[in-house]
């Protein structure tokens, strides 16, 4: 209590300061002089927050229309945003490895009509850079900040491009990538919100996808005490496995591609537009109906046991048909790899119609992709492979698939949610339900009351694909946290077609159609699952 009045008396003499300024100002200085809102906010740069944290910049910021723009990891902004308070600043600049400037750069938005809460938003790839505070992830176009939230986002301790791990070579920077600057920001951003505001925040939370899933993952994990309420999509929670499953099932695509002309296996040939089609139109015959309608889209995924033994050309057939190894490639890539001992070394990847999509589908192209040129190998160590994942200092660190003991976080009445796109080409929408489960194993009801997980049919890594991707999971948390009205259905929306709906159901049930509209959410019910996911 001593310390929250320390920070009011401060808040308070800030305004008092700031007031006694206009006061004091010329008649014509008066009216034109800063709104006091941005008087308040300017005062904060001349705060204290610590010894290693600098306040580079803080400025109010006036309300902006709606502009439908997409930000810089692909969530629509469909909404107005507030007037609101900006914040930048770094947090223990040094000099590191190489001679390189580190630190946790960081962007705070506090918004003119605050409602009492606060968010962490979440990364995405390797960070290394600050994306603007607004918390756009799950929240079907409007962002955090324009529902009252206060927002802060950081680059996680580096500067550099998406996927440039140079900064690795920077023991602090690795360590605040790795975990720490989740509590380092979000500890910083609370503070700076009590004192800008002069009161307490009321409900913390956090929502991120990719690597923010991770980073959502590892808070409640290891932090527990920080939020309560947390989403994590598609988290990015065990690289170097999910990078391993990718690379041989390349492996066994290579060994059963034709050579091109520089002697090379040629993937693009293997997987031409013809054979992209007719292994969907083949998924699509064997899994498309268990949901009720044919209408393209897989929501059964848990039913849906694709065997593309059944596409393989018949004597004489040349036509809409695919090879014997490519069918078997199919299916032995596509249930992930084992050591020699027969153990899973990752999960099986769904089958699911975003796989063909090119150039982000499962299926490779021959295309560089964001790691560069595609891999020609045709032989892969498993053993020697996993051996040096699992002796990688920082993989340790960055992995959040092992920790499965949340007592702490739904001890204090955390909520949680999960989602993950079924046609996710990097991460296996299957490995976070292997998580999920194992964790409700360990916590037993208290976690499978306090979390809920959706599966979205036909979505890419995050956004995208032939998928209802567009879902306001941010306001069904706030619902839960504050109201105590658990989540069922979600319903979701396309990008571009807005007007089709459908809900999204807790898996392993999925979003059956009853009749009606098939383009409207309520021609659907959310339906248990008969056995367990596919893969098992």
């Amino acid at each position: 209590m001593k310390i929250m009045r320390t920070r009011r008396l401060k808040s308070a003499a800030l305004l008092m300061a700031s007031a006694a300024a206009l006061c004091a100002m010329p008649a014509q200085a008066k009216d034109t002089a800063a709104p006091p809102a941005a008087a308040r906010c300017e005062a904060l740069a001349g705060q204290s927050f610590g010894p290693d944290v600098k306040i580079l910049s803080a400025r109010h910021v006036a309300a902006t229309p709606p502009s439908d723009q997409l930000n810089a990891h692909g969530w629509r902004l469909s909404s107005a945003l507030p007037g609101h308070c900006r914040v930048d600043g770094i947090i223990n600049e040094r000099q590191g490895a190489g001679g390189k400037t580190y630190g946790i750069r960081y962007a705070i938005a506090m918004p003119d009509d605050w409602q009492g809460r606060f968010l962490l938003q979440g990364g995405g790839g390797l960070n290394g850079s600050v994306l603007e505070p607004t918390g756009p992830v799950a929240a079907n176009g409007v962002p955090a900040l324009a529902r009252g939230f206060a927002v802060i986002s950081h680059d996680s301790g580096h500067e550099g491009a998406v996927f440039d791990n140079s900064f690795m070579a920077d023991q602090r920077a690795a360590l605040d990538f790795a975990e720490t600057s989740v509590r380092t920001a979000t500890l910083l951003g609370k503070k700076v919100t009590t004192a800008y505001y002069g009161r307490d925040i009321a409900h913390s939370y956090m929502a991120g996808c990719s690597t923010g899933g991770r980073e959502a993952m590892l808070a409640s994990q290891r932090y527990p005490e920080l939020f309560d309420g947390i989403i994590a999509g598609a988290p990015a929670m065990r690289t170097g496995d999910s990078n391993l499953a990718i690379d041989y099932s390349h492996v066994l695509f290579n060994q059963v591609a034709s050579k091109g002309a520089d002697g090379k296996p040629d993937v693009s040939a293997l997987f031409s537009d013809a054979v992209r089609q007719t292994i969907l139109h083949g998924l699509l015959a064997q899994c498309d109906g268990l949901d009720g309608l044919k209408d393209g889209m897989i929501e059964n995924v848990a039913q849906c046991r694709f065997d593309p033994a059944k596409l393989v050309c018949k004597p004489g057939q040349s036509k809409d048909c695919i090879s014997a190894g490519l069918a078997g490639a199919l299916k032995v890539g596509f249930a992930g790899p084992r050591d020699k001992a027969g153990y899973p070394l990752y999960t099986a990847m769904p089958f699911d119609t975003g796989i063909v999509v090119k150039p982000m589908g499962y299926l490779p192209t021959g295309a560089p992709g964001p790691f560069g040129p595609p891999s020609t190998d045709t032989a892969i160590d498993l053993d020697a492979r996993i051996q040096a994942i699992r002796n990688d200092p920082v993989q340790r660190l960055t992995d959040t698939n092992y920790w499965t003991n949340l007592g702490t976080f739904l001890d204090r009445g955390g909520k949680m949610l999960f989602f993950h796109g079924v046609s996710d080409f990097w991460f296996s929408a299957q490995a976070t339900w292997d998580y999920y489960e194992r964790a409700a194993e360990t916590n037993g009801k208290a976690f499978t009351n306090a979390t809920r997980f959706y599966m979205v049919p036909g979505m890419l890594h995050c956004q995208g694909g032939n998928a209802f991707d567009q879902f306001d999971m941010l306001g069904a948390l706030v619902d839960w946290v504050e109201e105590g009205k658990a989540p069922e259905a979600i319903v979701a929306a396309r990008k571009d077609q807005p007007e089709e709906t459908r809900p999204l159901c807790p898996y392993p049930g999925h979003a059956r159609y009853v009749g009606g509209d098939a383009k409207k959410a309520s021609a659907f019910a959310c339906t248990p699952a008969q056995d367990g996911p596919a893969g098992d």
